[in-house]
């Protein structure tokens, strides 16, 4: 089974995150940046799936060239090979635009069965990648998977839903999207560490890729952002002194917050 996973380097959630003042995208040089959480899951279910039925894992990533980092993660958790598409002309691109790239980039990997990739990054959150990427490609998407099966050429997905558990079917090729539910990745070994420094990484522009440069970057974004500012610091409470009377304040309170 020739399985792709998705993967994208994004700000470390413990640090400082803001946008450049020149053109409100996010600022990723000022910044430390990690493989995204919910990638790892994704190539540890790509792993399990290997491990249990042959195959080989690729990993595709989408970014500036600090993003060979977060590749380099994946790879040493046990991923064969991976394919960057890395091009300046990228920078301020919108969900779709990057749907499309990456399906592009996913055309250059020979006999893909599934794709497996993250419900959402954790720098932008439209959680909608994935299913582009699969409307792109002309095939299934199966989203939010909390457990992930595949037999024959079968892939079932577990999903939690407000309303119990649903499990959903279709027929490889097929794209699946994972929860934070679906497990728990391994931490790279020191010899998987040093294995990933020689593994292939094939670094594509977006001519090698046979993208248009006019399908992406800022300039041509279906969506940008005009304006942004930071978020305002927290004010202080209102401390109400309970002198036999401090129900009726605190309902008199939240009457005036229009909570209740």
């Amino acid at each position: 089974m020739n399985i792709v996973v998705l993967v994208k380097q994004v700000p470390d959630t413990y640090s400082e995150r803001k946008l450049a003042d020149s053109d409100h995208t996010l600022d990723r040089d000022s910044t430390d940046a990690v493989i995204d959480e919910i990638n790892e899951r994704s190539v540890e279910a790509a792993l399990l799936l290997k491990e249990a039925q042959g195959g080989e894992v690729t990993v595709v990533s989408m970014g500036p060239d600090r993003a060979t980092e977060a590749i380099r993660k994946a790879l040493s958790m046990g991923a064969d090979k991976a394919v960057h598409l890395s091009d300046e002309a990228l920078h301020g691109s919108c969900a779709v635009q990057t749907a499309k790239a990456l399906a592009k980039v996913i055309g250059t990997v020979e006999g893909v069965d599934l794709i497996i990739a993250g419900n959402e990054a954790s720098d932008g959150r439209t959680g909608a990648v994935p299913a582009m990427v699969a409307e792109v490609l002309g095939i299934p998407a199966l989203t939010h998977a909390q457990a992930l099966a595949v037999e024959g050429t079968t892939v079932t997905v577990t999903r939690g839903t407000d309303d119990g558990i649903t499990k959903l079917t279709a027929e490889l090729p097929a794209l699946v999207s994972t929860g934070e539910k679906l497990n728990e990745p391994r931490y790279p070994s020191f010899k998987g560490i040093m294995a990933a420094k020689k593994k292939p990484v094939t670094t594509l522009t977006l001519a090698d890729a046979g993208i248009d440069p006019s399908e992406v970057g800022l300039a041509n974004a279906l969506t940008s952002v005009e304006q942004a500012s930071p978020k305002p610091p927290k004010s202080g409470g209102e401390k109400i002194e309970d002198e036999g009377d401090g129900g009726s304040k605190i309902a008199a309170y939240l009457v005036g917050q229009k909570i209740i």
